[in-house]
């Protein structure tokens, strides 16, 4: 158990302190000097650096793709970008809901988006996007490709997508 309270760190400086004095070498308690049996031999403090850079992205990525709307989402956007318009009629969401869904996978960098106008469009992102990125999604739609919802979610798109994004916005944000 770690332990973040000062009485600790002032215990643990004297012992520190302690053992100097009486000529020992300060024992590390935290850190291990010796190989790590997982890194072929690299320190186990480079193992710990290596997994905190990459730790918030990961979490990012596992976060996004812990809800079923976003993973469906994801899924409708496999086959090209869509309206934010679009993405609200077929889910029969707030805009303010799926606004924060959207942004949810755009900063785990699972879509990018570009404005045009008064309408804002997403899309799955291109070969240039990290491999953790591409092999969470290929992992997604190989998983659930065939589940019922997607397939319903699919044929419903297509419908969405015959109606102009303009009518579709006003139907949904009436002035």
């Amino acid at each position: 158990m770690v332990r973040s309270s000062r009485a600790f760190g002032r215990r643990h400086l004297h012992e520190a302190t302690a053992n100097r004095q009486a000529g020992g070498k300060p024992q590390a308690r935290f850190k291990s000097d010796r190989p790590c049996a997982l890194t072929e031999g690299a320190a186990c403090g480079n193992l710990l650096r290596h997994v905190a850079k990459y730790m918030k992205a990961f979490m990012s990525l596992t976060k996004a793709l812990a809800d079923e709307t976003r993973v469906r989402m994801l899924m409708a956007l496999r086959d090209g970008e869509l309206c934010v318009c679009q993405i609200t009629e077929l889910f029969g969401l707030a805009p303010s809901t799926v606004s924060k869904h959207l942004s949810i996978l755009h900063q785990a960098g699972l879509v990018e988006s570009r404005k045009t106008e008064r309408w804002v469009y997403y899309r799955l992102p291109g070969k240039g996007a990290p491999a953790t990125v591409r092999a969470g999604f290929a992992w997604v739609n190989k998983s659930i490709e065939g589940d019922g919802r997607i397939q319903a979610d699919t044929k419903r798109l297509k419908n969405i997508l015959s109606i102009d994004p303009t009518e579709l916005c006003q139907r949904r944000c009436p002035k």
